[in-house]
C-alpha cells in the first residue's frame, strides 16, 4: 500500500471540495505558450486502466487445433467455443490465434495493423523464471497479486518501493520542459490516481466534467458572484503553509478548468460516435481536449482513462462479454475521431491492468489473481497486426507458471513497455532510467511495437 504524504492529503482534501477533480499544483497558470501546434509536431499518449485485473486468458487464445485443445482442456467450463473466437493470424508467431468474440473492432483494427499486441508484460524488478521465483533467487515484485499494490506498481514502475509519482507524470515532469506549455500536460478523466501525478508539475485529475471543478455552481450571475469571492478568499495570506497549499490547488483548479473551457470552446463539434458507457464518454472528452491542443499552446498530452469490473472471482463469461464489448467499441471509436482530427499517426493508446487472471478457474464461475497479462497498443504509429514480446506455455507447472495454477510469470517488464512509450512520445535515452528504475536490468530496454 502506497505510504500517504503530505501532497496526498493535500490533494485529498481539494478533491473533497472539488467535487473529485485535484490538481498538483507549483505555481500559477501563467500566461499559455504562444507556439502553434500542427500534426506533425504533436503527440499523445492515452493509458486505458482496466481496474480489477483483467483476464487476458480470455482476451487472446491459441486457435490451432492443438493449441485450442491445450486451452480448453485447462479453462474447462471457462473456454469460450473455438467456433466463436475472431481469427488473427500475428506473422512473428505463424500460428493462429483468435480474440474475444465481443472484440469486432479491434479486431479489424488489429487486421489494418492500427493495434499491437505485447504479450506476457507485468511488474519485474529483473528477470525472473520458475525455479529463481519459486526458490526466491532473485528480487520479486512487492505484494504480488494484491490489488491495491499492483494497480499502484503498475502507474508508477516501482515494484520494489513506495513511490509518490507515476510514471505518466514522470514523463510530463521530463518532456514539459523540453516542448513548453504552461497547461498541465497530464490529465486524468478518471478521477485522482498516481499514474498522472509528477514530482514538479500539477496535474488535472477530474471523475466529471474537467471545466467545472467546484460543484455548487451553475453559470448564473449570483453564481458567478459567489465563485468569484471564493477564488478572491483563496489569495488570502493565512500563515498557514498547510491551508495556503490547499488553496493553492483549488485556485489552480479553477483557473485550469476556466481555461480548458475556453480552448474547448474553439472546437467543431466532432462526427464520431462515442458509446454512451463511462469509458466512451472518457475518451470523447480526451479526443477533445486533443482538439484543443493549439489553443492550449501543448506539443505533448498524456491522458489516464479508466474501465472497472475486471476482478470477476465469478461470473466471468457474463461479465467479460459486456466488458470487452465495451473496450472494443469505445477503442475504435476513439482511434476512429483521431482520424477525423488527422492525428491518428501521433496519438497511441495502450492498455495496463492491475495483472491478470489464473488460466485455472477456481471452484466458481471466475478466476483468480495472477501476474503476467497481455496489453493493447493502438494508432498509427503502432506497428500492429503482429504480437511482441513472449506468448506464454499455456500449462499448468509449465516454465511460465509461477504456482502450478496458470499464473504467468512475465516475459516483458512493465519498464520495457513504458521505456518504448516513453522514448516514442519524445523523453531522452538518458533520461529513461530516472522514470524506470529498473530498465538496466533488462538485455532489451527498448521494444519494437511502435
Amino acid at each position: 500500500m502506497r505510504k500517504m504524504t503530505r501532497r496526498d492529503f493535500v490533494r485529498n482534501s481539494c478533491c473533497s471540495a472539488a467535487a473529485g477533480m485535484a490538481a498538483a499544483s507549483f505555481g500559477r497558470l501563467g500566461l499559455m505558450n504562444a507556439m502553434a501546434q500542427s500534426s506533425a509536431d504533436y503527440k499523445a499518449l492515452v493509458c486505458i486502466f482496466m481496474f480489477g485485473g483483467n483476464d487476458a486468458n480470455n482476451m487472446i487464445i491459441p486457435a490451432d487445433n492443438t493449441g485450442y485443445a491445450n486451452y480448453a482442456g485447462i479453462r474447462g467450463g471457462l473456454a469460450l467455443a473455438q467456433s466463436q473466437l475472431l481469427p488473427i493470424t500475428p506473422p512473428s508467431i505463424g500460428s493462429a490465434f483468435g480474440f474475444h468474440p465481443r472484440f469486432v473492432e479491434l479486431q479489424k483494427l488489429f487486421t489494418g495493423k492500427k493495434l499491437a499486441v505485447l504479450t506476457n508484460v507485468g511488474t519485474l524488478v529483473q528477470p525472473t523464471n520458475r525455479t529463481q521465483y519459486n526458490q526466491r533467487q532473485t528480487s520479486l515484485p512487492q505484494n504480488l497479486f494484491s490489488h491495491e499494490d499492483q494497480q499502484t506498481q503498475m502507474q508508477t514502475a516501482a515494484p520494489a518501493t513506495l513511490a509518490n509519482a507515476g510514471w505518466g507524470g514522470l514523463l510530463a515532469d521530463k518532456i514539459q520542459s523540453i516542448y513548453g506549455g504552461s497547461f498541465p500536460i497530464s490529465i486524468s478523466l478518471a478521477g485522482t490516481n498516481v499514474f498522472v501525478e509528477g514530482l514538479a508539475l500539477r496535474s488535472i485529475e477530474s471523475s466529471g466534467d474537467p471545466t467545472k471543478p467546484l460543484g455548487g455552481f451553475s453559470g448564473s450571475s449570483a453564481d458567478n458572484a459567489r465563485l468569484a469571492g471564493l477564488q478572491n478568499l483563496l489569495t488570502f495570506d493565512t500563515g498557514l503553509s498547510l491551508i495556503q497549499s490547499t488553496s493553492k490547488v483549488t485556485s489552480n483548479a479553477l483557473n485550469d478548468g476556466k481555461a480548458l473551457a475556453a480552448a474547448l470552446a474553439s472546437n467543431q463539434a466532432l462526427a464520431t460516435a462515442f458509446p454512451t458507457s463511462s469509458l466512451g464518454g472518457q475518451l470523447k472528452q480526451v479526443a477533445n481536449i486533443i482538439q484543443a491542443r493549439s489553443a492550449l499552446g501543448l506539443a505533448r498530452q498524456i491522458f489516464f482513462v479508466s474501465i472497472g469490473g475486471f476482478d470477476t472471482h465469478s461470473g466471468q463469461l457474463p461479465a467479460q462479454d459486456s466488458l470487452f464489448k465495451d473496450l472494443s467499441a469505445s477503442m475504435n471509436a476513439f482511434y476512429s475521431a483521431t482520424l477525423e482530427m488527422g492525428v491518428d499517426a501521433n496519438v497511441t493508446s495502450f492498455t495496463l491492468s492491475d495483472f491478470a487472471r489464473t488460466l485455472q478457474p477456481d471452484s466458481t464461475s471466475g478466476t483468480d489473481h495472477a501476474w503476467g497479462s497481455h496489453h493493447l497498443i493502438m494508432g498509427g504509429a503502432a506497428k500492429g497486426g503482429d504480437f511482441y514480446g513472449t506468448f506464454p506455455t499455456l500449462a499448468l507447472g509449465g516454465p511460465d507458471d509461477a504456482t502450478n495454477q496458470g499464473r504467468w510469470i512475465p516475459t516483458t517488464s512493465l519498464d520495457q513497455y513504458g521505456a518504448t512509450l516513453a522514448q516514442w512520445f519524445g523523453v531522452p535515452a538518458t533520461e529513461l532510467p530516472s522514470i524506470f528504475p529498473n530498465l538496466a536490468n533488462f538485455t532489451t530496454p527498448i521494444l519494437k511495437f511502435i
